[in-house]
């Protein structure tokens, strides 16, 4: 008897998952999805330990109302006026975000443009389905957490940035950067995790990352300096 009953249960689970499976696959593919992700990744952790950082994680995105990670992340206030007005991210909310973050939600602070093609939308979205709870509950794959653009001694990430010496340095960032954390044109550095700004920085200073602009800016900054303006826009109101 408890035999029969298993057997029947292995063959429900197999059923489910199949069902799953083949759901996935409708919305695109999940291979060339991990590969779309790239685009993200600079601001996105998914996958087992992914972490809030510049953007917020995307465990769990399917069926997650709209602003509604736990934990410390600070979301635009277009963001949460979307979620107030009840945005939950479903496959066709989640297809138009990705198409024109900034149609769907005004004042978003998401740096990207959106993705025209709707083959590229459709497999990077298979991919997130992955980690997101489904009748089989697929558990959570192994990390496709950001890699760091820089590798920083630990002497420099450990670094305790003033707040206060960041105000004082941070006028000539916000000739430019939008104190609000609103985003045009250029992106929004208000709330960013401290180790994400560090590095940035970091990555300007070395011509890691192609802006003749911020290169300069950051090769006059110390290591000290850097802390310090990460530490203000960090908190910044």
């Amino acid at each position: 008897m408890h035999g029969d009953l298993t057997r029947r249960l292995a063959g429900a689970f197999a059923m489910i998952c199949a069902a799953g499976a083949a759901w996935a696959e409708e919305i695109g593919d999940a291979d060339r999805g991990k590969e779309v992700f790239d685009y993200c990744s600079g601001c996105h952790e998914v996958g087992k330990g992914a972490r809030n950082g510049i953007g917020p994680h995307l465990n769990g995105i399917f069926g997650r109302p709209a602003a509604s990670v736990a934990g410390d992340y600070r979301y635009s206030e277009g963001l949460e006026r979307a979620a107030a007005d009840g945005l939950v991210w479903h496959l066709d909310t989640l297809d138009a975000y990705l198409e024109n973050p900034k149609a769907l939600v005004t004042g978003t602070r998401m740096s990207f443009d959106g993705l025209e093609d709707p083959q590229e939308r459709a497999d990077v979205l298979a991919y997130l389905r992955q980690f997101s709870a489904d009748p089989q509950d697929i558990p959570e794959a192994d990390p496709t957490a950001r890699k760091s653009e820089v590798e920083l001694p630990a002497s420099v990430l450990e670094i305790v940035g003033d707040p206060a010496y960041g105000e004082y340095l941070s006028s000539e960032c916000t000739t430019c950067h939008q104190r609000d954390g609103s985003d045009e044109g250029i992106p929004s550095i208000v709330g960013w995790p401290e180790e994400d700004f560090v590095v940035a920085m970091h990555a300007y200073k070395q011509k890691l990352r192609p802006h003749p602009v911020m290169q300069m800016m950051a090769s006059r900054l110390t290591d000290e300096e850097i802390a310090a303006l990460a530490a203000y826009f960090k908190e910044f109101e």
